[in-house]
């Protein structure tokens, strides 16, 4: 079976790479021409754990391969759109490129091709695109299959090969063809779930803002926990032992961010406004999500008494979570230029990131090799991101080095007997306060 994957982001080269694992014959289609060349080098724009490694391996094995040519969509079983939809100003998802690719099938596929999309869009999408593949080809067949992805930045590989279950909205007649692309991952024994396209858009959505509005209120359950000397990481183990519940998804922190958490609450919000239906737990959920940002740069400036003359603040972490390159709506794109308005100046570390952050940041910060340049002369060291070297700095090499030495730790990195073992002040969400005399 051949596809043609058009868009090599995020969601269109994490899937046109693992379907050709899988065994399918996979061509991806973009406009960019460095991006082609650099991918059909073996090569990756973004970093994302193990996909590298796989794009050159089926680059040699003859399964994958890359081009700006849109004629090869006419030689495909099955076309995958996984274009952006990034969010407009209102919340609301914009459709440009999703439609570009809806005009360029028609043009190249006059004959009616299956059309899959992976592209996070609005419910009724799936409608519109076939009202407009009707309007341009009226002559012609083209089914068109909801298969939202459910892929974490950091662990998107493992994700889409060992999925706990695919969504796949479309009419009985196409099932077959969907049944043959995920034949390696049912014979596991993942499950597929099949619905109408409205449902399974409705589902990624749901499922997103699900998990966002559960960050969202431990993150406010930790500013009570604090208030009241309680410790919100044994709050999460508590209710997170209720089989109901469980215990993923409750880590308090600096909010959500990254591609997906912020664009798909604002349009699914702006969904059920439009449709007259608002959902007030679901703007509250936006709302809270903003406010904490706002905390956040609070506490790191309580931490520094007020007093915010001529201080240094060592930011450690870049990215919205660890494992990977993408600081899109991550804490940092908020807290560094707030605390730059106060004078206070930045120095920054990140594994992964920091190339993306000099896009937006330029010499505004500094930036450095490890975390200890990081927070030479520092007054406070905040850690922005749970990447997993930070759990074993040195504390005392790098406490040492500060001018009074400091930590925020916005994601609960260490415990608070070890720091107070330590004799560090140390700050961190949800959890009492330990002071170098306590």
């Amino acid at each position: 079976m051949r596809i043609v994957v058009i868009g090599t982001g995020y969601v269109g080269l994490v899937a046109g790479t693992c379907f050709s694992e899988l065994g399918l014959q996979v061509q991806c289609l973009d406009q960019d021409p460095d991006k082609i060349n650099l991918l059909n080098s073996g090569k990756i724009h973004i970093y994302e754990p193990g996909l590298e490694e796989l794009v050159a391996k089926n680059i040699r094995s003859n399964r994958l391969s890359f081009t700006l040519d849109k004629s090869i969509l006419s030689g495909a079983d099955l076309i995958l759109i996984a274009v952006g939809t990034p969010a407009k100003e209102d919340g609301s998802a914009n459709l440009t490129y999703l439609n570009q690719v809806v005009q360029d099938i028609a043009h190249h596929c006059p004959q009616g091709k299956p059309v899959m999309i992976k592209s996070t869009v609005p419910v009724g999408t799936a409608k519109n695109v076939a009202k407009q593949l009707k309007d341009l080809r009226p002559d012609a067949c083209y089914e068109i299959i909801s298969n939202p992805e459910f892929l974490r930045e950091g662990s998107a590989v493992q994700d889409f090969m060992r999925p706990e279950r695919v969504v796949i909205g479309c009419n009985e007649t196409i099932q077959g063809v969907v049944k043959k692309m995920y034949t390696p991952l049912t014979n596991r024994g993942i499950p597929l779930l099949f619905t109408d396209n409205q449902t399974a858009e409705l589902i990624k959505y749901t499922s997103n803002c699900y998990l966002a509005m559960r960050i969202a209120f431990l993150n406010e359950i930790a500013d009570i926990a604090e208030v009241v000397d309680a410790n919100i990481d044994q709050i999460a183990d508590g209710i997170g032992m209720d089989s109901r519940i469980g215990r993923k998804y409750l880590s308090a922190g600096p909010g959500f961010g990254g591609s997906c958490f912020p664009k798909d609450t604002a349009a699914l919000s702006h969904i059920a406004h439009t449709h007259g239906k608002p959902s007030k737990i679901l703007d509250a959920t936006i709302e809270a999500n903003n406010h904490r940002k706002i905390s956040m740069i609070n506490k790191i400036t309580s931490a520094l008494d007020g007093k915010l003359d001529n201080k240094k603040c060592a930011i450690l972490g870049l990215t919205f979570k660890a494992d990977t390159d993408d600081v899109r709506d991550g804490p940092s794109l908020d807290i560094i230029p707030a605390l730059l308005a106060k004078g206070i100046t930045i120095s920054s570390y990140d594994p992964r990131g920091m190339d993306e952050a000099r896009k937006i940041f330029g010499d505004k910060i500094t930036y450095h090799n490890n975390p200890y340049e990081a927070t030479d002369s520092a007054d406070v060291a905040v850690i922005l991101t749970e990447w997993a070297e930070f759990s074993a700095i040195d504390l005392m090499q790098m406490t040492g080095s500060m001018k009074s030495p400091v930590i925020v730790d916005l994601r609960n990195m260490f415990t608070i007997d070890k720091m107070a073992n330590l004799g560090i002040n140390y700050i961190s969400i949800g959890r009492p306060r330990v002071s170098s005399s306590s």
